[in-house]
């Protein structure tokens, strides 16, 4: 078994997040101008005090716009914040910082959804880039950290484990179409001991190592500091295929149900009274009708007739014939005679 490409590694590349990150930042920043001495225009409740708080709507100076709730002329509860350049956040606030539940939906078309604390992505949230790649899992002060999944939209891989600090780390899995990759990950990238698991039915067991050729350039350019090399994978161990054969159970004798006997008994009836059918075949006798040429014979009569039975009826034909010729010839010499004798007399009467 060849060992696998480096196409099949864990080397799907992700979106930066981090370009996203800073004009979100930049974004989010403007919220705060609304702490500032100018306010804008604001319609809405207000307390005995004058500050805004309860249901209102806000035109603050920089063109951004807020819809929602209100205290001592703070945001703080559920709103709508909607920023000049097209992004908005629809979730809660305390004291003018989302916090809480709320999605944001960035310029770029990317979107998170999940737990927001002190204005940052902090909890469990879903994340979907521009590129379609989606990231499902847990975050820390604005980067994925802990347990999460990352799904790669052109590939259909995914990554399942640790990340620390927007980065692939610790244990983890790499799904392809066909196998996955088990073992450790740091800065993004397999390491160490792991395993490659095949759909057909077997494993490569190995580890990522640094080849001898990337160790020497790394001693000769010690002085320069250089990009971490990239690891090579050995295989060190390949698991058979074990190839499944289905087994048949055979049910003993004495476990045969009731019906089976049943049913067995009737196939030796039916045998017998086939039997039965065949030797009176055998018996029939010569003059009857036979079946031999009718199967699939469509141009030919269905039946034919023996010809025996042809053979004694043209016989009974030729004496009934016989006798009827010979009647006729008896009759015609009694005839002959009467005219004759009728001549007699009248040459009689003549002479006298």
């Amino acid at each position: 078994m060849s060992e696998p490409s480096s196409e099949g590694e864990a080397e799907d590349s992700e979106p930066e997040e981090t370009e996203t990150e800073s004009e979100s930042e930049g974004t989010e920043d403007s919220e705060a101008e609304e702490a500032e001495a100018d306010l804008g225009e604001y319609d809405g409740e207000r307390n005995s005090a004058g500050e805004r708080h309860g249901r209102g709507k806000a035109q603050l100076p920089n063109g951004d716009t807020y819809d929602g709730e209100y205290e001592h002329s703070l945001r703080n509860g559920q709103g709508t914040y909607r920023f000049k350049n097209g992004a908005r956040y629809i979730g809660q606030y305390l004291q003018n910082k989302k916090h809480g539940h709320g999605v944001f939906f960035y310029p770029d078309g990317s979107k998170y959804e999940g737990s927001w604390v002190n204005d940052q992505k902090h909890g469990y949230g879903e994340y979907t880039y521009a590129n379609g790649d989606t990231y499902a899992g847990e975050w820390f002060n604005n980067y994925r950290h802990g347990q999460g999944t990352y799904v790669y939209k052109d590939t259909g891989s995914k990554y399942v484990g640790g990340w620390v600090n927007g980065n692939q780390e610790g244990e983890a899995e790499l799904i392809h179409l066909n196998h996955r990759y088990r073992g450790k990950f740091l800065n993004g990238n397999p390491v160490g001991q792991g395993k490659y698991v095949f759909d057909i039915g077997c494993e490569q067991q190995g580890e990522y190592i640094q080849s001898a050729e990337d160790k020497g350039e790394e001693e000769e350019e010690e002085e320069e500091p250089s990009l971490p090399a990239a690891l090579k994978w050995k295989a060190t161990e390949i698991t058979k295929l074990t190839l499944w054969t289905p087994s048949v159970k055979k049910t003993p004798p004495s476990e045969a149900s009731p019906a089976a006997a049943e049913a067995a008994a009737a196939a030796g009836e039916a045998v017998e009274e086939t039997g039965g059918a065949v030797e009176g075949e055998e018996t029939m006798p010569a003059n009857a009708v036979t079946d031999e040429t009718a199967d699939g014979r469509d141009d030919e009569p269905a039946h034919e007739v023996s010809s025996e039975v042809f053979s004694s009826e043209k016989h009974a034909e030729e004496e009934d014939e016989g006798s009827r010729g010979e009647e006729e010839n008896k009759e015609a010499q009694e005839e002959q005679g009467t005219a004759n004798l009728e001549d007699k007399e009248d040459e009689s009467q003549e002479a006298e």
